[in-house]
C-alpha cells in the first residue's frame, strides 16, 4: 500500500461517512444509585476507599457505570495516567508459530483537527483502584441502529481487570479528544468545547471475553489473544436526541473474517498514547506489515506490528482497508513492551462477534 493510499485511508476516517494502549471498592451494589442511573457520592473518585475485592463485581452481566455529574472535570482528565503494564520483550519467541520481531516503525502525529482526520477514534477515562486511568477506543457501527450507532470497541483490559478483579468504575468515551492545538482554539471557546467537541459518553453497557476475565491479567500477557470489549454509550448531559455515530458523523465497520496474517500488507493504528515520551494529549498512528505472535498454543494467535507508541493507546482500532478501500477494524491494541518497539492486538474471530452482537442486542435503559 502507498503512502498516500495511507493517508487516504486515515482521511477517510473523517470526511467518508463511514458505514462501516499495552496491558499493561465499595460494593457495587445497585441499590444504592439514584434516580435516572445517577450515582451517590459513594462512588465518586472511583469509590475505591472501601474497595473489597470479594465484592468487585466481575461478571458480564453485572456490569454498572452510574452517572456521577462533574465528576470528568477538565483537570481530572489531564491527570489522568496509564496503567498499562509491560510484557517481556521475547514474549513469544518459544513458540513455533510467531515471527519475528518487527522493526520498531515511529508513530506519527494525526493531523488537527481531528474531528475532520479522525472522528471516529478517541479517549477513554475510567477508574481504577491506583486512580483515574486512560485508554484509547473507536467508535462502530451498530447492526441493530444503522446509522444511529452509540458502540464503542476498545480493550478488555481497559474496562476490567481480569481473573484478578472486575468491572472499573465511571468509564467515559471523549472522541476526537482534543481536537485542536492551543494555537488553533477559540479563546472563547468553553472549556467542553476545547477538549470534548463531541461530548462526553457514559458507558451504560459492556461486554468483554468470558476468556479476558477468566485469565487476563495486567502484566504477562495472559489473555490477550481475547483482550476486546465492546461499549455502549449515551450523552452525559441525557441528551439521547442524536446518537454518538450522528453526533461524530461516522462510525468503523469491524470485521470478523479479515485474511491470513501473511496476507496483509499493512495496518494503521490509532490512538493515545500517554505514556513517555508521549503525554496522551495528542492522536498518533503508526503504519505497519503485521506479523504472527503466539502466546500460547491453546489459543488464537495475535498480530503484531512495529509502532513507538507506549502505554495509553492500548483499546486503539487497528485498520486494513476492505474490497471497497474503505477502512476496516480488524484488531485493538493489547500488549506491548517496555521499550516501545511494537504493539500487539487480538484476531477478531467468533468470540469477538459475540461479544459485538451481545452489546448491540441489549435493550435500551
Amino acid at each position: 500500500m502507498t503512502r498516500s493510499k495511507l493517508i487516504g485511508l486515515l482521511v477517510a476516517l473523517g470526511v467518508m461517512l463511514l458505514t462501516a494502549v499495552v496491558v499493561f471498592g465499595q460494593s457495587s451494589d445497585m441499590s444504592s444509585v439514584g434516580a435516572a442511573g445517577r450515582a451517590p457520592d459513594g462512588w465518586r473518585e472511583g469509590g475505591w476507599r472501601n474497595w473489597d475485592q470479594e465484592t468487585w463485581e466481575r461478571e458480564n452481566d453485572a456490569f454498572q457505570n452510574p452517572v456521577v455529574p462533574g465528576l470528568w472535570s477538565r483537570d481530572r482528565l489531564e491527570q489522568s495516567k496509564s496503567t498499562d503494564r509491560p510484557v517481556q520483550a521475547d514474549i513469544g519467541q518459544e513458540q513455533g508459530i510467531t515471527d519475528p520481531e518487527p522493526v520498531p516503525v515511529a508513530a506519527e502525529p494525526v493531523p488537527r483537527p481531528y474531528r475532520i482526520n479522525a472522528p471516529v477514534v478517541g479517549r477513554l477515562f475510567f477508574d481504577t483502584p491506583e486512580g483515574p486511568s486512560v485508554c484509547s477506543a473507536t467508535v462502530v457501527t451498530d447492526p441493530a441502529r444503522p446509522g444511529a450507532s452509540n458502540l464503542v470497541w476498545t480493550a478488555g483490559h481497559c474496562v476490567h481487570a481480569g481473573r484478578s478483579g472486575g468491572w472499573f468504575r465511571n468509564i467515559v468515551f471523549i472522541p476526537a479528544y482534543r481536537d485542536q492545538s492551543p494555537q488553533q482554539r477559540d479563546p472563547g471557546a468553553s472549556v467542553s468545547a476545547d477538549v470534548a467537541p463531541f461530548g462526553t459518553w457514559w458507558a451504560d453497557a459492556a461486554r468483554t471475553s468470558d476468556q479476558w476475565i477468566r485469565l487476563g491479567s495486567s502484566s504477562g500477557g495472559d489473555g490477550a489473544a481475547f483482550d476486546f470489549a465492546v461499549l455502549r454509550v449515551s450523552r452525559a448531559d441525557g441528551d439521547s436526541e442524536r446518537s454518538l455515530e450522528e453526533t461524530v458523523g461516522a462510525a468503523a465497520t469491524v470485521g470478523f473474517d479479515v485474511p491470513d496474517i501473511q496476507q496483509i500488507s499493512t495496518v494503521g493504528i490509532w490512538g493515545y498514547p500517554a505514556a513517555a515520551p508521549f503525554d496522551g494529549e495528542r492522536m498518533f498512528t503508526c503504519r505497519s506489515r503485521p506479523g504472527r505472535l503466539s502466546l500460547a498454543p491453546d489459543q488464537p494467535g495475535m498480530m503484531r506490528v512495529g509502532c513507538t507508541m507506549t502505554g495509553g493507546s492500548s483499546g486503539g482500532g487497528w485498520f486494513v482497508e476492505d474490497a471497497d478501500g474503505r477502512p476496516l477494524l480488524i484488531s485493538n491494541t493489547s500488549i506491548g513492551p517496555e521499550a516501545p518497539i511494537w504493539l500487539a492486538g487480538p484476531q477478531l474471530g467468533p468470540e469477538a462477534q459475540k461479544v459485538y452482537q451481545t452489546v448491540s442486542g441489549l435493550p435500551l435503559r
